[in-house]
């Protein structure tokens, strides 16, 4: 049995990994002890709750405040941390308090676990990433306890605190809000800027990549030493953050901005571009927001965060890549290049091997969950399995109304958000045998 693990590739031991944990985690919020009501849920329910959890995703069935325990919000913010953090870094994790020795396979499958591009150094990598997390996560805890406490009380406010900021860290989205209205995410809270600013800032944080925090604690704020994918990073994520807030309040202004201060106003919209990437933190109610709002958070969340992250999504270095290519398409030029540096072909390769692959998978589950509950608009739909397969966790309220099948391909598209479309295709592709003998070219016409 060890020497058929062992010999399992990256993309099967990614996929059998979470397996194991979302299995796990569906027994124990299966037990009765794990709601409030001491009942326990069904089979479906459980596995759609850990799903989500594991995958840092927040699609709920049931308010996590107000349905579950103490127990089985624990066991949730549990399935969101090793989640996030991905399952080989808790592994590694253990081996260091374990002073265990870390082999050149373990080494290069954390290497792909983080999207670290050099092998040597990837232990180094992980333990900042490590310290760098329950770091990040306690700072956020810290303020968000604070500002808890007045109104929740000590144990109340240091517990919601932690809750949060794991949540925010890790871009799951789920929340303890359901006190102030069931499914009210942080709506209670969109004029604070204690909160939504501390949030805000462990999303991004979170999101940006560990690859990106390695290469910001090396360089400092010398950003012409900063490597390529850095860059991009930075570039992409400043670009949807500022445009993506500008557009949402010009759509929402006389809509769910409407009779709110300027200054919230700016904070909500800046909010709203931010959860989308991808969070699942609301401080409006998407349900009522307009249709070109609803089609730029969709396009917010398909883009998703960065590679190594906490985030989901396409990842903000494939949407630049598939850009700077059209943009050198339309100038003739040779080869795609930006800040000074020109991409690897095999790049261009892989962006749209993941864009294609996650849109056909949002155009299949949304006719297959419109044909099982035709009265539902496609527009809600389409945002639910962008959502879930984005691992974002908006919605426009029906998670819960979609039925048995309708759940089962929001469980299905949030295991392939998380593990990644491309190892979870590779998992059916690796054992073909390349083919050797090169077939003659002949031009098509494109466009």
């Amino acid at each position: 049995m060890g020497h058929k693990i062992r010999s399992l590739t990256y993309p099967q031991l990614v996929v059998l990994g979470y397996l194991v944990i979302i299995t796990m985690g569906t027994v124990l919020l299966s037990f009765p002890m794990a709601t409030r009501s001491n009942v326990s849920v069904g089979f479906v329910d459980a596995l759609f709750t850990a799903t989500s959890a594991t995958c840092v995703t927040g699609l709920v069935v049931y308010d996590t405040f107000t349905h579950w325990s103490l127990f089985g919000q624990i066991v949730i913010m549990t399935l969101i941390q090793i989640g996030g953090l991905g399952f080989m870094a808790v592994i590694t994790m253990f081996s260091f308090f374990l002073r265990r020795r870390i082999g050149l396979k373990e080494r290069g499958l954390l290497r792909e676990s983080v999207n670290s591009m050099y092998l040597g150094g990837v232990v180094l990598l992980i333990k900042r990433l490590l310290i760098g997390t329950f770091l990040f996560e306690g700072f956020g805890a810290v303020i968000l306890s604070a500002r808890f406490i007045p109104q929740m009380g000590l144990t109340t406010g240091i517990y919601n605190g932690i809750f949060h900021s794991v949540s925010a860290f890790n871009n799951a989205g789920f929340d303890l809000m359901g006190k102030y209205g069931k499914y009210s995410s942080l709506i209670s809270y969109a004029g604070d800027p204690v909160v939504t600013l501390t949030i805000m800032g462990l999303i991004i944080v979170g999101g940006i990549g560990f690859f990106v925090w390695d290469d910001i604690l090396k360089h400092r704020h010398r950003f012409k030493e900063y490597q390529l994918h850095t860059k991009i990073v930075f570039a992409i994520t400043s670009f949807l953050i500022t445009w993506g807030a500008i557009v949402f309040f010009l759509f929402e202004r006389t809509n769910l901005l409407n009779g709110l201060p300027f200054g919230e106003k700016i904070l909500v919209s800046l909010f709203s571009a931010v959860t989308p990437r991808t969070a699942g933190f609301s401080v409006v109610d998407m349900g009522v927001s307009l249709p070109g709002t609803r089609l730029l958070t969709m396009i917010l969340m398909f883009i998703g965060g960065s590679p190594g992250s906490t985030a989901g999504g396409i990842k903000t270095t494939t949407f630049a890549a598939l850009v700077i290519s059209a943009w050198s398409s339309l100038k003739n030029t040779k080869g795609d290049s930006v800040f000074g540096r020109q991409l690897e072909e095999s790049a261009l390769r892989r962006a749209n091997t993941v864009v294609v692959i996650n849109l056909t998978l949002v155009l299949v589950s949304s006719l297959v969950i419109s044909a099982t509950k035709p009265v539902l608009p496609l527009g809600d739909a389409v945002f639910e399995t962008v959502s879930a397969l984005s691992t974002v966790g908006l919605s426009t309220g029906i998670t819960g109304s979609l039925g048995i099948i309708g759940q089962l391909m929001l469980i299905l598209l949030m295991y392939t958000g998380r593990v990644g479309s491309i190892s979870l295709a590779l998992l059916f592709m690796q054992h073909r045998m390349p083919v050797s003998i090169q077939k003659p070219t002949e031009k098509i016409i494109i466009g």
